[in-house]
């Protein structure tokens, strides 16, 4: 069965985004310094860029974009632009929202809106089959945490301290244990697996 991954990328202070997100904001304030460890101080990413990347970094990326379908929450998708309705591969992409797609992502062939998280997961365990689903967004993890639903969590753990922006996770109604799985140091980030232990 596939196995639900969330994936973030984190400062040391535990928050995945800067303040001030926004659908033109998508990383809020300050937030791309995130990511730089994967797309470089530009933002950008090609074959050169994948060229440098240290083997633990390239192994990461790899293991991400193996993933055979995606679940984000629309606080992640929307303000991403929807990826331009293709995260990778032309897997299909589960957004979780109690409101329909806007008319911007109405129309992207690979991407469902639904309310139902047991349908979400159900689906995309579906569609990855024996591969793993990659999930994105503080709200996707609270909701798939809360219905027993998330199996791994990765982080990438960048040295920078943000002060405030968006949190790992929303809100927990309990204590979730973890156990670490594996840790490799890149290049500048720190990746961390961990498997979620639940009672």
């Amino acid at each position: 069965m596939a196995t639900t991954v969330l994936d973030m990328s984190m400062s040391v202070d535990g928050f995945i985004a800067g303040p001030n997100v926004a659908l033109d904001n998508g990383l809020g304030d300050g937030g791309t310094r995130l990511h730089e460890w994967l797309l470089g101080p530009d933002g950008s990413f090609d074959e050169r860029r994948f060229a440098d990347l240290t083997d633990s970094d390239r192994a990461v990326y790899e293991e991400l974009m193996s993933t055979g379908a995606v679940i984000a929450g629309r606080g992640t998708f929307e303000p991403a632009g929807g990826w331009g309705g293709d995260h990778h591969d032309g897997v299909p992409i589960f957004v979780l929202s109690r409101h329909p797609a806007p008319p911007r992502f109405a129309d992207m062939p690979l991407v469902t809106y639904t309310p139902d998280i047991s349908t979400a997961v159900g689906r995309a365990r579906a569609a990855a089959g024996d591969g793993s689903i990659l999930v994105h967004g503080s709200g996707a993890a609270s909701m798939l945490l809360a219905a027993a639903e998330l199996d791994e969590i990765q982080l990438h753990v960048v040295p920078v301290l943000l002060g405030r922006g968006r949190q790992l996770v929303d809100e927990l109604h309990a204590q979730v244990e973890l156990e670490l799985m594996s840790s490799r140091q890149g290049a500048e980030a720190l990746h961390l697996r961990y498997r979620v232990r639940y009672p």
